[in-house]
């Protein structure tokens, strides 16, 4: 796999327009952080890291798996509207402290990678960092 965050995103994305209550993707620390945020901002219930893969036959070499569960508004809107990939492997981008930019003038969040880890635009320019934007998500 080249994008495992693109893919990450777009699991999100076709489970989410599928009104699905769950999804399951390969594992890494850097999804995991990725989830952390957007449960932290409201945008799912929660998640849980799997030890082994679900169906997977005895003897394969176990692969960690990151379960999201979804969350939807009172009538059954959806929270995550859209999701969009900002740095790749092919073009990273990177933004200063002073310019990391809002999200729907603050209605969004955007995930960057930063030297103190993984955090949101906001408290990126709170902190006073800049770092690569990997997402944003509305």
């Amino acid at each position: 796999m080249i994008d495992p965050i693109a893919d990450m995103l777009t699991r999100i994305r076709n489970a989410v327009t599928a009104k699905g209550t769950r999804v399951d993707m390969p594992s890494s620390r850097i999804k995991a952080d990725i989830a952390r945020i957007l449960q932290d901002e409201g945008y799912i219930q929660g998640f849980k890291v799997l030890d082994e893969t679900p169906g997977a036959p005895k003897g394969v070499m176990p692969v960690k798996t990151l379960r999201l569960f979804l969350k939807y508004g009172p009538h059954g809107e959806k929270l995550i509207t859209g999701v969009q990939r900002i740095s790749r492997p092919g073009r990273r981008v990177y933004f200063g402290r002073d310019d990391v930019p809002d999200v729907l003038a603050g209605l969004g969040t955007s995930i960057l990678t930063t030297s103190r880890g993984v955090m949101t635009g906001r408290a990126a320019v709170k902190a006073g960092v800049g770092g690569e934007v990997l997402c944003n998500i509305w």
